[in-house]
């Protein structure tokens, strides 16, 4: 018995520790780390591309609630048997840091969010989301750590060394079994099961390096980063929602989140090459209105394009300007 479970991953005791009446959820910890992130990293990448700093902070203005809002809104529509009928307490539909958010809802709504963002801004929503794309996927990865801590959304048994320990919590004041806010007092493996949490995690980190390493190579534009990170995205959750045994609306004998991945997939893919005839990538020149410094015979000024490196970084402009003449005429003595 101990030299089987030596090998195995073990799961956390507990999701939820209490700090006087305030329950401090792991679930919610990981979600705000992982937008926290997605703010940053997609910050640098925009400035990088010509963008103003500040800019991503103030769409996330829009787009976080839109896409919070969205993925509950998918997770109780797919998974309404657990709100709705006879001795369910469909208030629970709100109580979101239980868990549960859709990542086809937040993004989706978490889109439109971004969309009337970049409208009120004046920013183009495919160059916007291009810069955000890595952070949003790696942003997803923190998040499955958050399935972690709450012992959900694992896979079937398994005697693979990195299988995950399954313990039974309980509430410590009452001895009755509760499996989200719960304790482990006894570190006995009820299941050893597939860690699909963490295949996703690292599946959605590598989608991260690829994206990053295409945008770089082939200086994709117009919306493809985003494109190529959803059919990244979804390809690995198509394989991977297969595995998973926590029950789930089915739809022709699939998992609904199956079904989705594909549909989803094919379009990410025919955005992907439809975008490609769209032509080189769209130079961004946000300017700060704040400042006022340029000339009349400044490139910006006069309508020409600033140059960019390969990062899509504006190059600053070091022609020299020409040397003012000395002045030989005499002069009396100061």
């Amino acid at each position: 018995m101990v030299t089987t479970y030596l090998a195995t991953i073990p799961s956390p005791d507990q999701g939820v520790w209490q700090l006087g009446p305030i329950p401090i959820r792991a679930y919610a910890l990981c979600i705000i780390l992982g937008i926290i992130l997605a703010i940053w990293w997609g910050e640098r990448r925009w400035v990088a591309r010509g963008g103003l700093k500040g800019e991503v902070t103030d769409i996330a203005v829009f787009a976080v609630p839109f896409g919070l809002v969205g993925g509950r809104l998918y997770h109780v529509a797919t998974d309404y048997h657990k709100y709705f009928g006879e001795g369910r307490n469909p208030l629970e539909a709100l109580a979101i840091w239980n868990g549960g958010l859709g990542i086809w809802g937040a993004i989706a709504l978490g889109g439109v969010g971004a969309w009337i963002g970049c409208r009120r801004k004046g920013i183009p929503l495919p160059a916007m989301a291009d810069a955000l794309a890595p952070g949003i996927v790696a942003a997803q990865a923190i998040g499955r750590l958050g399935n972690y801590f709450n012992q959900e959304l694992y896979g079937g048994p398994t005697t693979l060394p990195w299988g995950l320990e399954i313990y039974e919590r309980v509430d410590p004041d009452t001895g009755f079994k509760d499996d989200l806010g719960g304790v482990a007092l006894d570190h006995t493996p009820i299941e050893i099961v597939h860690p699909t949490f963490l295949y996703e995690l690292l599946w959605n980190l590598g989608v991260a390096l690829l994206i990053v390493w295409a945008d770089r190579k082939f200086r994709l534009g117009h919306g493809r980063v985003f494109a190529l990170y959803v059919a990244g995205y979804t390809a690995g959750r198509f394989w991977i929602e297969l595995m998973r045994t926590d029950p789930a609306t089915e739809v022709f004998g699939l998992r609904i989140n199956v079904i989705t991945s594909v549909v989803v997939f094919l379009g990410a893919v025919a955005y992907f090459l439809l975008a490609a005839k769209r032509g080189p990538r769209e130079v961004i020149v946000r300017e700060d209105p704040s400042a006022s410094t340029e000339t009349p015979d400044s490139p910006r000024a006069s309508g020409a394009e600033p140059e960019t490196d390969a990062e899509g970084t504006t190059v600053p402009d070091t022609k020299a300007a020409p040397e003012k003449p000395a002045d030989t005429g005499d002069k009396p003595d100061q």
